[in-house]
């Protein structure tokens, strides 16, 4: 019989494996932000993170459903523009267009997307995560069916309690870190 027990528990309650793996997917995504040289909390690497093996197999999910979402969401975006204006908001123009029924047309069009934009953020739990994902990293694979994350497990294992360590990092994202790591592009040769 299912009891709807699927997924590892991670040692914590529902509660607590949810907020985990939102704060996971929203830690990977923030990784793509730019950020100052020297700033606290920034990334040594773009678009990766290195967590334990269980906990990256169970958020890779969360992560790959973001992107998807996110590409929905562009795309319904996409269709929209046709109908919208280049007027500056409160000018003669825009009332007009606001008005017509082309902003009705664009109205529909667009729900798609902000749909989009609140699913993300209700997964993510983060705002700037989520204008990440919708800037930043959805655009990157707007062409790729899936597949946008993979797991490499390191070999030197956790220094306190000896757990399996894993990169869990955006497909496509190790070219661009490889030319700017010499000791990475000495490696693949």
């Amino acid at each position: 019989m299912r009891h709807r027990r699927k997924g590892r528990v991670l040692g914590r309650s529902p509660s607590h494996q949810r907020a985990l793996l939102r704060n996971l997917a929203s830690a990977l995504m923030l990784t793509e932000r730019e950020v100052d040289a020297g700033e606290v909390g920034a990334a040594k690497v773009r678009g990766r993170i290195v967590t334990t093996l269980p906990k990256a197999k169970e958020v890779r999910p969360v992560v790959e459903r973001c992107i998807t979402i996110a590409r929905r969401g562009l795309a319904a975006a996409g269709r929209a523009a046709e109908f919208g204006t280049t007027a500056e908001r409160g000018t003669a123009a825009w009332k007009e267009w606001r008005a017509s029924p082309r902003w009705r047309d664009w109205a529909k069009a667009m729900a798609p997307a902000v749909t989009a934009r609140r699913r993300a953020v209700q997964l993510l739990g983060d705002k700037q995560a989520a204008r990440i994902l919708f800037e930043v990293i959805a655009p990157r694979f707007a062409d790729r069916p899936g597949g946008y994350t993979r797991i490499l497990k390191l070999s030197k294992p956790r220094l306190g309690d000896a757990g399996q360590r894993a990169i869990l990092e955006f497909v496509g994202g190790a070219e661009a870190s490889a030319s700017q790591s010499p000791r990475l592009e000495a490696a693949r040769q």
